[in-house]
């Protein structure tokens, strides 16, 4: 597959990724009336559902990372090309924060936002941290076996984190720079950013080391 046609599905994929959480917060939020319990069933509804078509239909154009701890991992694994790893970098990266700017203009919302909900804490971090090393070792394992059903593993394995982590499921530095660029209900706020990037490579390292360790190969 040529590298203009990957590159360009990460970016689009990863676009459509938050628009579907970006719009589905705005929109859950403005209907729950209060309710954050509704509000965030409605996001992660959305978002699981979303994630599931995105990686069906982008899966055998690029792999669909959508994410650059992903695309780290495959790089390290030889599954990536190293040429190809800083194209799908900024496409995702370039991606998320498209699909924000276009929840913003579609509900009418300054393009330029800067988050101010405070996601920080212990907690939060080493939620973070279980949250990419679930992502990461369900995707390299299912990839492994070369198991099709990976779209709806890893979509609901994100609607259950939604749910059962304190940090509601980052588990994406592209997703987590371009929340800090909307100050909805998904945002997060640009001085927890770091932290939660911290985390989230962190669990990329260990599942790399993991998977080198003697006996754990392929």
């Amino acid at each position: 597959m040529s590298a203009p046609r990957t590159i360009g599905a990460e970016f689009l994929g990863t676009a459509l990724l938050l628009l579907a959480v970006t719009g589905s917060g705005v929109m859950g939020e403005t209907l729950a009336a209060g309710n954050v319990a509704v509000a965030l069933l409605a996001n992660s509804v959305a978002t699981a559902a979303a994630l599931y078509v995105i990686l069906s239909l982008l899966g055998p154009v690029s792999g669909a990372h959508l994410n650059p701890v992903v695309s780290l991992m495959a790089a390290f694994d030889g599954v990536l090309p190293v040429g190809r790893l800083l194209g799908y970098l900024l496409a995702q990266f370039g991606g998320a924060i498209a699909g924000v700017w276009a929840v913003h203009l579609m509900f009418g919302q300054p393009l330029l936002q800067v988050a101010t909900k405070i996601r920080a804490g212990g907690p939060q971090l080493f939620s973070e941290f279980l949250a990419t090393l679930l992502l990461l070792g369900l995707v390299r394992t299912a990839s492994a076996r070369g198991d099709a059903r990976i779209p709806a593993y890893v979509a609901l394995t994100v609607l259950a984190g939604y749910w059962a982590t304190a940090s509601t499921f980052f588990a994406n530095p592209a997703v987590t720079v371009a929340r800090a660029l909307t100050d909805t209900f998904v945002g997060i706020r640009p001085a927890d950013v770091l932290s939660f990037c911290g985390a989230q490579l962190l669990a990329l390292f260990v599942t790399v080391v993991c998977a080198r360790l003697p006996g754990r190969r392929g």
